[in-house]
């Protein structure tokens, strides 16, 4: 029998969280073969083999997902390959992007989509560019998403295929790969069959052919990224705009309390927020006439902010979601100008 490679153990496994935040991307000395991650990447290729598909996207580290525009590659978060980084992330940005093995599924076939039509150049496809429109259109900086829509799939969060053609196609290219997808059942009567249709005939015409572009280079591996952890986080939280304006600061302490021997034991606020954050997005999008999406953007602001903060629950549950909810119902004419989806660094 052989036996099992038995994975490294990080040097900076017991470090302190400032420690881990000053160390840069590069010192972390950790790759895809170190971790569980290859074990995902592995379905990934069995999925496309599996559909007939001659090609298998390379995969390396990097600070976020994505695939490169000239690459068919595909990038993972570094935060994924150790339980340590995935706290951390949890801890600085509050959600983890592929953190469920189902969840990390989902990103990598969405990136695989991605990677395809790169290997294939499919976005220079006449019928392409008719279903999902222009690949070489500017990224918005922001959007704001209609979940009501039929003519697109949904797969990650936030309604991500209205974003962009290109993230059109790898959302329905993800649907359309996931095994056992009953898609035809699941969209039946939605004008997006028309684009999962399509996936599949093209799918089928690129069946054992060889890719047209098999650039295997690596785009800022971690390897070679010189920042800190802690400059990555600063940017990433600027660009999500995840700093709830200190001008609420004063409200969001009289809701909450701040942690003292006295009240810590009530429970975190941020932990709070989270708990009732699907059942609040529903109340709070009725009573203020919003859709649950641009709901969701201010508790996800408001537990950034009092995690900072360090607030404590000091009431009833139910009291404090009236509360909570008469807050945000109150601050939504402040945010409905401004508020819509950011699209990813």
């Amino acid at each position: 029998m052989m036996a099992r490679k038995r994975r490294k153990i990080p040097y900076w496994l017991n470090y302190s969280i400032d420690e881990l935040l000053d160390l840069r991307f590069k010192d972390l000395k950790i790759t895809l073969a170190d971790s569980t991650l290859i074990y995902f990447v592995r379905q990934l290729h069995d999925e496309l083999e599996q559909r007939n598909i001659n090609f298998k996207p390379h995969c390396w580290l990097s600070d976020e997902w994505f695939s490169p525009d000239a690459v068919p590659g595909i990038a993972i978060p570094f935060y994924l390959s150790h339980i340590k980084l995935t706290k951390l992330e949890a801890q600085q940005v509050y959600a983890v992007e592929g953190k469920t093995d189902r969840a990390c599924m989902q990103y990598l076939r969405h990136e695989a989509g991605h990677a395809i039509c790169t290997a294939y150049q499919l976005y220079r496809r006449k019928k392409f560019k008719q279903l999902f429109g222009r690949f070489n259109k500017p990224y918005p900086k922001h959007y704001r998403p209609n979940p009501k829509s039929k003519n697109y799939v949904m797969h990650l969060d936030w309604w991500y295929a209205q974003s962009h053609p290109a993230e059109d196609f790898a959302e329905t290219f993800a649907v359309w790969l996931k095994p056992r997808s009953q898609w035809r059942k699941d969209y039946k009567d939605w004008t997006v069959t028309k684009k999962l249709e399509y996936v599949e005939e093209i799918m089928t015409d690129i069946q054992y052919k060889k890719p047209i572009n098999n650039n295997r280079s690596y785009v800022d591996p971690i390897s070679k990224i010189n920042k800190t952890l802690r400059d990555h986080y600063q940017e990433k939280r600027s660009h999500y705009g995840m700093n709830l304006p200190h001008v609420y600061d004063g409200e969001l302490i009289r809701l909450f309390k701040k942690i003292n021997d006295d009240n810590k034991r009530r429970g975190s606020a941020a932990i709070f927020l989270k708990k009732y954050h699907s059942e609040l997005c529903e109340v709070c999008s009725r009573g203020a006439g919003m859709y649950p999406y641009d709901i969701a953007q201010i508790l996800q602001d408001m537990i950034i902010r009092c995690r900072e903060l360090k607030l404590s629950l000091f009431k009833a549950d139910e009291d404090a979601k009236i509360d909570v909810a008469i807050y945000i119902v109150m601050q939504t004419q402040n945010y409905r100008q401004r508020l819509s989806h950011r699209i990813p660094i």
